[in-house]
């Protein structure tokens, strides 16, 4: 039984070191996308104010007009 248990762990430890490239690409990905993430993000912030509609302008009224009805 012991045998099976220590080719176990050996070949545990062989699927291990054959991941390794695979996990360090992984990692480079997942940084690679929290930069662009965050860069994204910046990039919404700044046209968020610009997505907005304008504020409309006052209205130059048409007419005769007193200071009494300047309301």
């Amino acid at each position: 039984m012991s045998v099976y248990v220590v080719r176990a762990f050996v070949k545990i430890r062989r699927e291990s070191l054959a991941n390794a490239p695979l996990e360090a690409r992984l990692k480079n990905i997942e940084k690679t996308l929290l930069t662009h993430d965050t860069a994204l993000r910046d990039v919404y912030q700044k046209l968020k104010p610009l997505l907005l509609p304008p504020p409309e302008k006052p209205r130059r009224r048409i007419g005769f007009h007193t200071e009494e009805n300047k309301n």
